[in-house]
């Protein structure tokens, strides 16, 4: 049947909870990114760019909320993910613009929010 779709609903975004982050091809793009001296892009590209690094973070944030909620309450850890993420919040709250400085702050947001993610995931060494 061409030209009919299904639209699922998925409020809580269970669906997503369940696949892992393609981290490998995003912290290439991060990376690249980064490194950018002069670059020379046309604005559209500038947006596509941020734009898929806006739905990265987003997805990365999603995962950071979950693990940081399933610890317990005297976990430092997940004060400091909540401070993340109110920052990050803040970040994806301001418009795209097609500039190279926009996408760099988007790409320094994933770099942030996986660094917050994998200290939330690494074990805690028992207390002595």
């Amino acid at each position: 049947m061409s030209g009919t779709h299904i639209v699922l609903q998925d409020p809580h975004g269970l669906f997503e909870a369940e696949l892992p982050l393609d981290r490998a091809p995003h912290k290439a793009l991060v990376t690249a990114v980064l490194t950018w001296k002069n670059p020379d892009l046309a604005p559209s590209d500038y947006e596509q760019i941020a734009l898929h690094l806006t739905g990265h973070a987003r997805a990365v944030a999603s995962d950071v909320r979950c693990h940081a909620a399933a610890l317990p309450k005297s976990d430092g850890r997940g004060a400091l993910a909540e401070v993340v993420l109110r920052e990050a919040d803040g970040r994806l709250s301001t418009p795209i613009e097609g500039t190279a400085r926009c996408a760099q702050n988007r790409a320094r947001l994933v770099r942030a929010l996986y660094t917050r993610l994998d200290r939330l995931t690494e074990p805690v060494p028992a207390a002595t």
